[in-house]
Formats: structure tokens, C-alpha cells, sequence
């Protein structure tokens, strides 16, 4: 046997042990003895099946063969230890569109020295397969691991590419010669897809940003509700300090008020008891439920419902402690209350009947939030979520959405029999 062909044949287990390795590592998997031992195994018989085919019928037949003798056995082994198929399919390809790299090191050699041929290039192809190998599994296998746990769609973007260059190599170098004998097609064809895939990639970045610039808007929104949330509810607790105080003092207004009329100031004692009414009035707090921030919320709606004329009925059970923050709940409770009175008015302003139901309650450590109102007009869903192309709308929406999911919360929005429905679970 000629030096070439020793070295043809060292190339091709050389290339088969990278190929394997590699899809190996390309697969997130707890590589445990057994594993490790299967690999071991299934490697030796693949290498000794390209052997037996290569000294019998030639490396050119091993190559032509290698899809069926190593390609496919590798992807049916992964598959069977992931328990998946898509993405052992996706690491074969990868790794095979990985192995170019050793072969552009090996004619970046030839360039330089043309005299060598094919020996040198082998050769080359054998010197840097190892350090290539343990270079890609230290710091590029695991980041393509990763996209292991990805949804499918993004599964099967990312392979498309390691499929297009695996069917072209096979097709228009080893099963044909389109490639080198200058086919426009097989030559063009390359360029083609990179060029697809740049668009591609574009586009996707594009939709990547305008989604990352909506959510920093949506966050933003959040942050300045929050803030809002924390401002009122001080508000609201100063308020009713103030009532307390007055009801404190209750001595002291009625002294001042006996004063003034003895004087014969009843004008001023009237409207020192105005003001004093209108101020234990604005800040009348209604007891629903242990919670304060719930109470002081729902105190503070059912006043802006009883002001516009909407019934305003509440059923709460909420303990002082939830699974969820005080400022959360807040912009939780005002963001459903304040949508809810908007459509209510919308209700009175077409002579409708208008109503808010409130249902909230905690049970085995889950918050849950029902909230009811009068709707009469047809809501714009979409993927299950209410939507409105008034600008400057729908930030409550997107706000309720943003809190539920921080928690791994679950939320429904319905519309039937004149009702829209909010339920929420945390």
C-alpha cells in the first residue's frame, strides 16, 4: 500500500472520529460511563466498517458510501440517547459542515506550497484535526448546545444552512463532478444561499430589535405604572391619616363649630363642616378585605365608578400577604379597574347599562383575579390578547400581560353575552 493511499485512509478515520466526536458534543447530554461507552463502541464498528469498505472496494466507494455507513448510524444512535430526532439530525450536519474547516487549513497549506498535492493536503487535513477538534468542543459546542432546548422553528433555521452545504457537497462534488467541471448552477449555488441567508438574517435582526425596542418600551411603562402605583397608594394612606385625625379631633372641630355660631358666624361654621365632610368623604376607605393596598385601590374606584354612575360590586378575600408585591398587585388592580371604567363610560355615553364586578381571592398560595364589566362593543383579539389601534392605548394591557408572566402567571381576556372577562392566576 502507497504512502498516499495509507494516508487517504488515516484521513478518512481521522475525519470520521472528528464527525462523531463532534455531533456528540454538539447534543446536550449527560455523557455518563454507559454513554460514553456505547459512543466508544458504535465509533469502532463505524470506523471498521469505512475500513473494510475502503481496503475492499476503495476510499472512493467509502466516500460515496459514507452518508449510509456513518451518517445515518450516527444520527439513529444520538437519536435513540436524546430521545429526540430533529436536533441529532442538526448536529450530524453541523459537525460534517464543521469538517470544512479542516480542509480550507489544508489548502490554505497547498496554496502556499502547490508542489505537495494531495499527500500534503491529507497530511495537513490529519495535523489539525485534533487541535481543531478539542478547540470546537471547548468554546462552539456549547453555545450550539444550547440551541437544543430552542423551539423547533429556530431548530430548523439553524440547520438549514449545515442541510443546503451537506446536499450540495454530496450532489455537485462526490456523486457528480458539477463543481469542477464549472456547472453555473453548482458554482452560483453557494453564493445564492449566503445571500439568502444574509436577508434572512437581517430581517430577523430587525424583527429581533422591534421586538426588543417594544418590550423596553413596555418595561419603561411598567416602571413609570409602578412608580405611579407606590405615589398613590402613599397618597391614599395619607389621606386617610387625615381622616383618622379628623375623627380624632373630632372635639376640637365641634368646639370651633360651637364657637362660630355663638359668635354668630354660621356662614363660616357651614362651611368649616363642608370641608371637613368633603375631606372625610375623599378619603373614605370601604373595608373589602385584609389586604390594605387592595382596599385602598378598590375604595378608590368604587368612588370613580359611583362618580360616572357605573353599579361597582366587589367580592375580595385577599389576605394582608400574596405571593406577588404590594406595587404589582397596584398596577395590576388599576390597570384592569381603569380599562374596565373606560369601557363603562363608553357604556353610559351610548345610554347602555354599565358595571364592574370585582372577584379577587388567594387560596394554597395563588393569587386569582376575576374581573367583569359591561361591553357592548366587539373587542380586536390577538393570539388571545385585546388590542386597540388607538395610539396611546393599550400599555394596561401589555402591563397586566408583562406582571402575569413575570410570576409564570396565567391570564385570559373573553368578550361574551356583553361582558368582557379579565381572569388572572398567580
Amino acid at each position: 500500500m502507497t504512502v498516499s493511499a495509507v494516508l487517504s485512509l488515516l484521513n478518512l478515520a481521522s475525519v470520521g472520529v472528528f464527525g462523531i466526536v463532534l455531533s456528540a458534543a454538539f447534543c446536550d447530554l449527560e455523557w455518563t460511563r454507559q454513554r460514553k461507552g456505547i459512543l466508544a463502541v458504535s465509533t469502532v464498528l463505524m470506523l471498521a466498517l469505512q475500513a473494510v469498505v475502503s481496503l475492499h472496494w476503495g476510499t472512493g466507494l467509502a466516500r460515496y458510501l459514507y452518508p449510509v455507513i456513518t451518517h445515518l448510524p450516527l444520527f439513529l444512535l444520538l437519536a435513540v440517547l436524546t430521545g429526540k430526532w430533529l436536533w441529532p439530525l442538526v448536529a450530524v450536519l453541523t459537525a460534517y459542515l464543521c469538517c470544512q474547516l479542516r480542509r480550507w487549513a489544508a489548502l490554505l497549506v497547498i496554496a502556499l506550497f502547490p508542489a505537495g498535492g494531495t499527500v500534503l493536503q491529507d497530511a495537513m487535513e490529519l495535523l489539525v484535526t485534533l487541535p481543531l477538534l478539542a478547540a470546537l468542543v471547548r468554546w462552539c459546542a456549547p453555545s450550539v448546545r444550547s440551541l437544543s432546548h430552542s423551539p423547533l422553528s429556530l431548530q430548523l433555521q439553524f440547520g438549514i444552512i449545515p442541510l443546503l452545504s451537506y446536499a450540495f457537497d454530496y450532489f455537485t462534488r462526490i456523486y457528480t463532478d458539477l463543481l469542477s467541471s464549472g456547472n453555473q448552477a453548482a458554482v452560483e449555488f453557494m453564493p445564492f444561499v449566503c445571500s439568502l441567508a444574509y436577508l434572512f438574517f437581517v430581517l430577523q435582526t430587525n424583527r429581533q430589535q422591534m421586538l426588543r425596542s417594544q418590550l423596553e418600551q413596555t418595561q419603561n411603562s411598567l416602571n413609570l405604572q409602578v412608580a405611579q402605583a407606590v405615589r398613590e397608594i402613599d397618597a391614599l394612606r395619607e389621606s386617610q391619616r387625615k381622616a383618622s385625625t379628623y375623627r380624632h379631633d373630632l372635639r376640637h372641630h365641634l368646639q370651633y363649630i360651637s364657637s362660630c355660631i355663638e359668635n354668630g358666624r354660621t356662614d363660616t361654621a357651614q362651611d368649616y363642616i363642608r370641608s371637613v365632610c368633603r375631606e372625610i368623604e375623599a378619603s373614605k376607605v370601604t373595608v373589602y378585605c385584609e389586604n390594605e393596598a387592595a382596599n385602598l385601590i378598590l375604595s378608590a374606584f368604587a368612588a370613580r365608578a359611583a362618580g360616572c354612575g357605573v353599579d361597582f360590586r366587589v367580592r375580595s378575600a385577599l389576605p394582608q400577604t400574596l405571593p406577588l408585591p404590594e406595587s404589582d398587585l397596584c398596577v395590576l388592580l388599576s390597570n384592569a379597574l381603569e380599562n374596565a371604567l373606560h369601557a363603562c363610560q363608553r357604556q353610559n355615553a351610548a345610554g347602555l347599562p354599565a358595571f364592574i364586578e370585582t372577584s379577587a381571592y388567594e387560596q394554597d398560595g395563588r393569587f386569582f383575579l376575576q374581573l367583569a364589566n359591561a361591553c357592548s362593543t366587539p373587542v380586536l383579539f390577538e393570539d388571545g390578547v385585546p388590542v386597540t389601534r388607538e395610539p396611546g392605548h393599550g400599555l394596561g394591557v401589555r402591563s397586566i400581560c408583562a406582571i402575569v408572566e413575570k410570576y409564570g402567571g396565567i391570564y385570559s381576556f373573553t368578550q361574551k353575552q356583553e361582558q368582557f372577562i379579565l381572569r388572572i392566576s398567580i
